[in-house]
């Protein structure tokens, strides 16, 4: 009912109609309100009236202005959908290496970076959104080298210990957040939006120093920007090593790395 068609049909072929339902199913719920916390998970949540997921993160039933609650004006946390937070994790430890978070805007990666004690520069085409990066971390009290740039084509000087790409996709993972994707999104946008991700990951792979990890997220279902993206890539280049997710890196979740 709440699909069109042209993404239904894509669902049911790559996923079947049982999980095609389930997913238009889970669209239709109201989404709750996840925070990253700097610290003490538990106490924000008892504070805030949420509970602790096992991402750690802490999740609430929206109710009013963001800006109101407490811990905002102090920088304790920051919005972060709970498995936006799970890219960042997959780096492993990051203390005190060099990294770069590509796509970054608005910033929820870069805090758990900077957070993690990584030294980040934080890369995004468009300078308004950088705007919104700068305020983030400013409120947070964290620190990280921000930088307009076209990451399909940047070149600096440097190379990274990891290379965080969370790119722009679909989104059609999102939709119970942002319900106007299936109307505003087409396949031919998933053609276009996948040819960015190739050209991303490219020159994504030119970044990192030998031995060095990439982690590739989007926040879209469609396997052309996903499992076939990275498929493509790592035919493109043999020298990288598909590091399957563990469960152990997702909190012990068999379920979500089937």
């Amino acid at each position: 009912v709440n699909t069109p068609d042209w993404l239904w049909q894509r669902w049911v072929t790559n996923w079947g109609e049982e999980r095609a339902r389930a997913i238009a199913s889970l669209n239709m719920v109201e989404p709750s309100l996840d925070l990253t916390v700097k610290s003490d998970p538990a106490m924000w949540a008892e504070r805030l009236d949420g509970r602790v997921l096992p991402t750690e993160s802490v999740r609430l039933l929206p109710k009013g202005r963001i800006e109101q609650l407490d811990g905002y004006e102090d920088g304790a946390w920051w919005v972060q959908d709970a498995a936006a937070s799970l890219p960042a994790r997959l780096l492993g430890d990051i203390a005190g290496l060099q990294v770069a978070d590509l796509c970054a805007a608005p910033g929820g990666k870069t805090a758990q970076l900077v957070q993690a004690g990584a030294s980040v520069i934080a890369v995004d085409q468009s300078e308004a959104r950088l705007r919104t990066v700068r305020a983030n971390l400013k409120r947070l009290h964290l620190e990280a080298r921000v930088l307009a740039a076209d990451a399909t084509t940047w070149t600096p000087d440097e190379r990274f210990d990891a290379v965080l790409l969370d790119a722009p996709c679909s989104g059609t993972g999102t939709i119970r957040r942002h319900p106007d994707i299936p109307y505003l999104k087409s396949a031919a946008d998933i053609v276009a939006l996948a040819g960015l991700q190739t050209r991303l990951l490219d020159n994504a792979a030119t970044l990192l120093k030998p031995g060095g990890r990439l982690v590739y997220a989007t926040c879209s279902l469609e396997p052309e920007e996903g499992e076939a993206q990275i498929a493509g890539f790592l035919a493109r280049h043999p020298d990288f090593v598909l590091d399957p997710v563990r469960p152990e890196e997702v909190f012990g979740h068999v379920d979500w790395v089937e």
